[in-house]
């Protein structure tokens, strides 16, 4: 049984019996609504500007936030944040080493072992495009950009350079080539190698793939995204296994009218679960005794692309972060994907336009933070400690 402690912190949830399957639940009515606790980050040194926060994430006792700062003018530089508590925050020193690693905006992360890795992206060049690039942190807690070949990430081959995760492998980036879905690998989170034209991960007669997201597990990595069939005009979800980034297992997702995307995915109390729009809001599925099962859904399909821009575990909890054409959105799911709740935020953020909501849990703390396009704060939430 969920303790009362839980009740008391987030509201009044139904007590759910443990380890069977249910039929997807429908969220209550009235989000919960925690008491989320300001927080303040150091301004970073150099020029005065805006914060502009993107991500989070947290691993063996370190918090990291990362993103940018513009000035006045508009021009960008990049900017991460390290704490030891969730609360007490400062600005990491950063190294870049090329021209736009030196405008970049830090707009994904992860962390393994407390060493903190992420992906930067500045748009340029002739045709505007994006130019990423991957930091990592030294021994000394510097950030500092990777040296890279112009077309590992970018060139007439690239489509997009998505997520990075970390786990005992090593880091994976999930993304997409021309010819599909993509992934890039690295032992030590600073010299990636590219994995495209992979069979299974990349399309090819049943349709152009992409991938979204990845998670490590104690079997190597799964990678979730989609493909659009020949004909097609809806992407269907699909997953991806691998046990060395290489070669690589496709899995179809079932959705009932096959469209839908698998965006972000998590591994929460041994199971692993996948989470993205379908046709009337959103779907999540679980990998249960080897297969992928539809469990939960929540929300409702708004006026716009939907999206999920988060999925982390907090405890025995998962948390995700979606956004319906209107505004971003919080959801909790206590039962690894099969019911969901709302939450509110602590502030009102837009879906769309240069805006992000992020989240990042460890121990019994959820941080959040969030750029609405004209400011950036964070907030963290104490959470109770959870028994089965």
């Amino acid at each position: 049984m969920w303790t009362r402690r839980l009740v008391a912190v987030l509201g009044v949830l139904a007590v759910l019996p443990a380890g069977c399957d249910r039929a997807p639940a429908e969220p209550a009515d009235e989000p919960l609504r925690p008491q989320w606790q300001p927080l303040t980050l150091t301004a970073p040194p150099g020029v005065p500007g805006r914060p502009l926060l993107r991500d989070a994430v947290a691993c063996a006792g370190r918090w990291y936030v990362v993103g940018g700062v513009a000035d006045a003018a508009g021009e960008t530089r990049p900017a991460a944040w390290s704490s030891t508590d969730g609360v007490s925050w400062t600005a990491l020193r950063l190294s870049s080493s090329s021209h736009y690693g030196r405008q970049h905006v830090l707009y994904a992360a992860a962390c393994r072992d407390g060493r903190l890795a992420a992906l930067g992206a500045k748009n340029g060049g002739a045709h505007g495009n994006p130019r990423t690039g991957t930091w990592s942190q030294s021994p000394g807690g510097e950030l500092r950009e990777a040296s890279a070949p112009f077309e590992l990430y970018a060139g007439p081959r690239a489509v997009s350079v998505a997520r990075l995760a970390a786990g005992p492998a090593g880091w994976l980036i999930a993304g997409a080539r021309v010819d599909g879905a993509a992934v890039w690998t690295s032992p030590d989170g600073e010299r990636f190698t590219i994995r495209e034209g992979a069979p299974e991960l990349a399309g090819d007669g049943r349709g152009r793939t992409v991938a979204y997201d990845a998670v490590a597990v104690s079997s190597g990595w799964w990678v979730v995204g989609a493909v659009l069939p020949p004909g097609a005009t809806a992407q269907a979800p699909l997953a991806w296994s691998s046990a060395d980034g290489r070669a690589w297992r496709r899995v179809a997702l079932p959705v009932p009218d096959g469209r839908g995307q698998a965006q972000r995915v998590a591994s929460v109390d041994g199971a692993v679960v996948t989470v993205g729009p379908v046709r009337d809001g959103f779907g999540a599925w679980r990998l249960t005794g080897g297969e992928w099962r539809r469990v939960g859904g929540f929300g409702a399909a708004g006026p716009g692309v939907s999206s999920v821009g988060a999925l982390v575990p907090a405890g025995r909890e998962l948390v995700a972060v979606t956004g319906d054409g209107r505004g971003r959105g919080l959801w909790l799911s206590v039962d690894a994907g099969d019911s969901w709740r709302a939450v509110a935020m602590p502030a009102a953020v837009p879906d769309g336009g240069n805006t992000a909501v992020a989240v990042a849990s460890q121990s019994d703390r959820l941080l959040l933070v969030a750029d609405d396009g004209a400011a950036s704060r964070a907030w963290s939430l104490g959470l109770p400690t959870i028994d089965r």
